[in-house]
């Protein structure tokens, strides 16, 4: 149920990028499928009553390789989360140099003034 709710948010991005003619509402359906992408990555490695994989004198290594989440996702998602900020950044202030140039966020309007 979670991976579903999961496309259902990447769908919703996905709408958001490929039918809104507004640039603005276009980076933020952008943001909302990266955000799917993370939380699906977060997802994969959850697991019920998990436990933090740090080796300590308390737990077992037997307990550790059978209850412990996985970290690499998390790592995954905190690269993603450094990239995807980096990549905001750079839709933003193409965004922002194209209303200086058009005077408006609207696609449409911008293809009407370019010819």
């Amino acid at each position: 149920m979670l991976y579903t709710l999961c496309f259902l948010l990447f769908l919703i991005g996905m709408y958001g990028v490929t039918c809104k003619k507004n640039i603005v509402k276009m980076i933020l359906g952008f943001l909302i499928m990266e955000y799917s992408v993370n939380l699906f990555l977060i997802l994969l490695g959850w697991r019920k009553q998990g436990i933090a994989p740090v080796i300590e004198d308390s737990i077992g290594p037997d307990m550790l390789i059978t209850k412990s989440v996985d970290p690499l996702p998390q790592e995954m998602v905190l690269i993603s989360i450094t990239i995807g900020l980096g990549i905001l950044c750079l839709m933003v202030a193409i965004a922002i140099r194209l209303y200086q140039k058009y005077g408006t966020f609207d696609i449409t309007e911008m293809n009407k003034l370019k010819h």
